[in-house]
């Protein structure tokens, strides 16, 4: 099955050439010590820093996700993970200053500032091994499977093969360039994929002649109970959320899972941020951008979806299939494009961040000798 005319398959391969080179260009930045390679010397700016933040949590399947989630929970489902937005506020007005200040590599590394002794080197080994070996493998795992099933819905292309050609990509340009690429790369790639996704949005609705002819169709097909709860913003209204979950996610899950505190590859950009102000900053923007602008365009999509193929069996495929439906030649390669985007700054980041705890946090301390722990990192990542 192909889509994908010479012209767009040009957009896509133009893309990548472009993220190679802004890596090699950036490598005299990242290979001169370790700081510069893991934190940037500490000088990035505020909107870099809070770009890259969002960046990294918008994988290839995030929008899939989110407007697979409307057909099946509605809009209201997406407080699944919008609960999140209070544990993101306590980072921005309290512990992003204080992650700054504290000056380290890692958030690993803070475990011997708070506690001392045998037990402290214990903890700070272990978490530097199991979140950059275990977690960090099931993250990146999800994330190329889910864009091997992208890949292979639109392009007809062997997925695995195809998952394995960007991986390689993301790899040469992160190894190379170290944070101060993965920052810049990734701000790129946040505005190539919210693009296409405003864009693609766009293109739909007007495809049926506005937003109110979407939800017109939408009662049609649905009902208007069903209809009220697919567009219910709060749960009170809908039949698909039980106000009992919705509870549980603003009371309980926000400060029940990770990162709670502002850690991990968050509290890596906040530590690489010219000062605490910068650091603040950063992550309010990353906040705003994470819940309160990029969603929209997903969850009109998701609309879309449920007009255009009411009997989809994965929902998940629903974004997929609007995007090849009514995307023109051209733009159809800009979307693959930033899917191709959301990727790479998905696995761009935790190549760098797991590398960061591997070497600061175990190799370092135990064997480590300074003139050699840029070249280690740059192995971690192989």
């Amino acid at each position: 099955m192909q889509y994908l005319a010479p012209v767009d398959w040009l957009i896509v391969f133009g893309y990548i050439i472009v993220i190679i080179t802004i890596g090699v260009y950036l490598s005299k930045r990242a290979t001169k010590n370790i700081e510069s390679y893991f934190v940037a010397n500490r000088k990035l700016p505020w909107w870099l820093l809070g770009t890259s933040m969002v960046a990294t949590t918008f994988a290839a399947d995030t929008p899939l996700a989110v407007s697979g989630l409307v057909r099946t929970k509605g809009i209201a489902g997406n407080w699944y993970w919008w609960s999140g937005a209070m544990a993101g506020m306590l980072g921005v007005f309290f512990y992003s200053k204080l992650w700054r200040r504290s000056k380290i590599l890692t958030d690993t590394q803070f475990a011997e500032l708070r506690y001392s002794g045998r037990p402290a080197s214990i903890l700070r080994g272990f978490r530097a091994l199991y979140f950059s070996l275990v977690y960090n493998t099931i993250v990146m795992g999800w994330v190329m499977l889910a864009m091997a099933k992208i890949l292979g819905g639109v392009l007809g292309l062997p997925k695995w093969q195809a998952v394995a050609v960007c991986y390689v990509i993301a790899v040469v340009y992160t190894s190379l360039s170290g944070l101060w690429g993965v920052v810049v790369t990734d701000f790129i790639e946040f505005c190539t994929a919210m693009f296409t996704s405003i864009l693609l949005a766009i293109i739909a609705v007007n495809k049926f002649g506005g937003i109110a002819a979407v939800l017109a169709n939408l009662t049609t097909i649905c009902g208007v109970e069903r209809t009220t709860s697919i567009t219910a913003i709060l749960p009170l209204h809908s039949m698909l959320l039980p106000i009992g979950f919705f509870l549980i996610y603003v009371g309980l899950q926000w400060w029940t899972t990770g990162n709670t505190d502002g850690g991990a590859y968050f509290a890596q950009r906040m530590l690489s941020a010219k000062d605490e102000r910068h650091a603040r900053l950063g992550f309010l923007w990353a906040n705003i951008a994470h819940y309160c602008i990029r969603t929209w365009p997903w969850i009109v999509v998701g609309l879309v979806a449920i007009v255009a193929f009411p009997h989809l069996k994965d929902p998940e495929m629903g974004y997929i299939k609007v995007m090849l439906k009514f995307l023109p030649t051209g733009l159809l390669g800009l979307a693959i494009a930033g899917f191709v985007a959301a990727f790479l700054s998905t696995i761009d980041t935790q190549l760098n961040w797991g590398a960061s705890y591997l070497i600061n946090d175990f190799y370092r301390r135990r064997c480590g000798v300074p003139s050699t722990l840029v070249l280690v990192a740059y192995q971690c990542m192989e």
